[in-house]
Order: structure tokens, then sequence, then C-alpha cells
């Protein structure tokens, strides 16, 4: 078979994806907020990348729910919703839920010690107030189980769901609120290492729902 003439096909899917994750962390942390317009020129010169990638990244924001387009085609950070997260975090509590139960029969000791430690530096985020540590380190914690599972359809459906709820876990983890996790994960954990998947699982789907509160307090809040 001939080599494709195609040239650079790796180089565009890096800057592609380098383009995603610094569009949706700007939102995430704010640095972007609800309803500001994101115009193609000052992204490129912001992310120094040309036209193409940004619109592949943008339209990936799109179907996450971080961005929308309007009426004259410009593309806009959409707001926190409270039924679109609610509905997210419903998806990624059962995606997190099945990872753990596939793949508790399938982990091992190098795997509860990633768990271990990435909970480790969840709780020093945490302790620093470093809310973008501290979403790292969660998503090390939960990403162990998801990548033991061997199931790539569960990534695939957490990688469009998570986006829309990391403005949630930014706020809940630069709060005393997060804090709690801490002693989740260590029972998520616990229950791993007795080879107890369902009730890892059941643990792990309380951990993901517990986001409802950040919500709930947003509301209290406004009153």
């Amino acid at each position: 078979m001939p080599v494709p003439v195609e040239r650079g096909r790796h180089r565009r899917s890096l800057l592609r994806e380098q383009a995603y994750e610094s569009l949706r962390d700007a939102i995430v942390d704010g640095t972007l907020a609800p309803g500001e317009k994101l115009r193609d020129p000052e992204l490129e010169e912001w992310l120094g990348v040309s036209r193409t990638p940004i619109r592949e990244a943008l339209a990936r924001l799109e179907a996450s729910g971080l961005v929308h387009t309007v009426p004259g085609r410009s593309t806009v950070v959409s707001a926190i919703e409270d039924r679109a997260v609610l509905n997210a975090q419903d998806v990624a509590a059962a995606m997190h839920a099945l990872a753990v139960r596939t793949a508790v029969p399938l982990m091992g000791k190098a795997d509860y010690t990633q768990m271990a430690r990435a909970n480790e530096d969840f709780a020093a985020a945490l302790a620093t107030g470093d809310a973008d540590a501290a979403i790292r380190a969660d998503d090390e914690f939960h990403g162990v189980a998801v990548r033991a599972s061997a199931n790539p359809v569960i990534a695939q459906v957490l990688d469009q769901v998570t986006p829309v709820l990391r403005r949630l876990e930014h706020q809940r983890f630069s709060s005393l609120s997060g804090r709690n996790s801490i002693a989740e994960h260590k029972r998520i954990l616990a229950l791993c290492r007795k080879g107890d998947a369902d009730g890892a699982a059941a643990a792990t789907q309380h951990n993901w729902l517990t986001l409802s509160q950040v919500v709930d307090a947003a509301h209290r809040a406004s009153r």
C-alpha cells in the first residue's frame, strides 16, 4: 500500500486538541465568561494557530454544551443552565458507575496505588485552593477505572458530557464543599480493593451526583 499523500496529519490533530483544551480550560475557570463572543481573529492571535483547528475545537465545545452559535454565525460562551448540568451529571454518574463495576474484577495493585496517589494529590490541591489541580487529580482518580474497564465507549460518552460539569467542579473545588470528596474517594478505593464491584459503583455514582449540591447552593445564594 502506498504512503498516503496527506501531510502533517498528526500535527493538525495535535493543534486541534491543544486549541480545544485551551478554550475548554479558559471557559471552565471563567477566563472566558458566559455570553462572551469568541471571534476567530482574536482566538488565532491568542492561541497561535490557524482558523481550521479553532473551528474544529469550537465545534467540539458546542457538542459538549460549552459554547453555542447564534444567528449571524457568532460563537458565544454558553450560560450555566441547570437542566443541562443536571442531565450531564446523571449521564456522567451512570457512566462512571458502569466503568467501576466493569473494572473492579480487572483491577490490581498498580491501579489501587494510582487511585490513592491521585486522591492524595486531590487533597493537597484542595488544601491550597488550587481548583485546576484538584480537577486534574479528580479526573485522574476516576480515570483509573475508566481505563481499566477497557470500554472505549464509556470514555467517548464522558468526553462529551464532562466538560459542562467542569465549571461546577471549579466552583466546588475552590470552596470547602469539595473536601467531602476526599472521604468519598477513599470509600470507593476501599470497596474496589475488597472486590465489591456493586458497592464501589454505587459509591462512585453517589460521588458524581453530589455535584447537584452546587446548583442548589447557587439557587439559595441568588434568593
